[in-house]
């Protein structure tokens, strides 16, 4: 067993394979979290390499990791954005619908049943979304994303905060409705901005930016500056 295998969490997101693309499915939330993630990514991209905002392809000759991909909701896009996208995640399952969704699409993307740390290569960019609060070490796996990133790379994580506020929305109120399947999340296991700031710094890293995902009636799921429900993070290499 690697750093980032737990057996359990594997088995759970995999039973969902058939149904990863259903905006309505168990995975309704990550369809709702979608666009607000990938606007983060475009802003961070565009500052970072000083790209033509109104591009559509910022990421032309450039290769990227996602790590924790699923069935592919961030690796589609991220390879409509112009990159060279490899995608890898412990659930073969995930990997086999990953493969047929993209295939179906015209996407040419390296899909992988494989853990991160079995990874070799670099990636300008990489990126692990809603993945660190699912694995065994976050620590090390975090040291492992950094391994990854080239010189001059850009890293984008997501993760809910651990705080009373996140606990009610994403647990109590998300699961116990059946908005997310039960036992999804751990709260025990969500991850500070302090905290994953210091790992990514012990990984020789440096976080350049930190934004939240908030919710409200009005905006619904949206960019703000309140971390308390979820947050994105952006580092490059120190």
């Amino acid at each position: 067993m690697t750093s980032s295998i737990v057996e359990a969490e594997i088995a759970q997101f995999g039973a969902h394979a058939g149904t990863w693309w259903d905006p309505d499915g168990p995975e309704a939330m990550l369809h709702k979290l979608n666009p607000v993630r990938l606007q983060y990514i475009r802003d961070q991209i565009n500052r970072h390499w000083q790209v033509d905002e109104t591009g559509f392809r910022p990421l032309e000759g450039k290769t990227a990791l996602d790590v924790g991909c699923g069935a592919g909701l961030l690796a589609e896009p991220l390879a409509r954005l112009g990159a060279e996208v490899t995608a890898v995640d412990a659930s073969e399952e995930l990997i086999a619908a990953a493969k047929e969704h993209a295939e179906a699409r015209g996407l040419e993307i390296d899909y992988r049943a494989v853990a991160v740390e079995d990874l070799g290569g670099s990636f300008d960019l990489v990126t692990s979304l809603e993945v660190v609060e699912h694995v065994a070490d976050p620590r090390a796996f975090v040291r492992s994303l950094a391994a990854r990133l080239a010189s001059g790379g850009l890293l984008v994580m997501s993760t809910p905060n651990r705080t009373a506020w996140s606990r009610l929305l994403t647990i109590t109120l998300a699961e116990g409705f059946g908005r997310v399947p039960r036992g999804t999340h751990d709260y025990a296991a969500f991850v500070t901005p302090d905290e994953l700031g210091a790992m990514i710094r012990e990984a020789s890293l440096e976080v350049v930016d930190v934004e939240g995902i908030a919710f409200s009636p009005l905006k619904g799921l949206h960019l703000s500056d309140d971390t308390n429900l979820n947050y994105l993070v952006a580092a490059t290499r120190a």
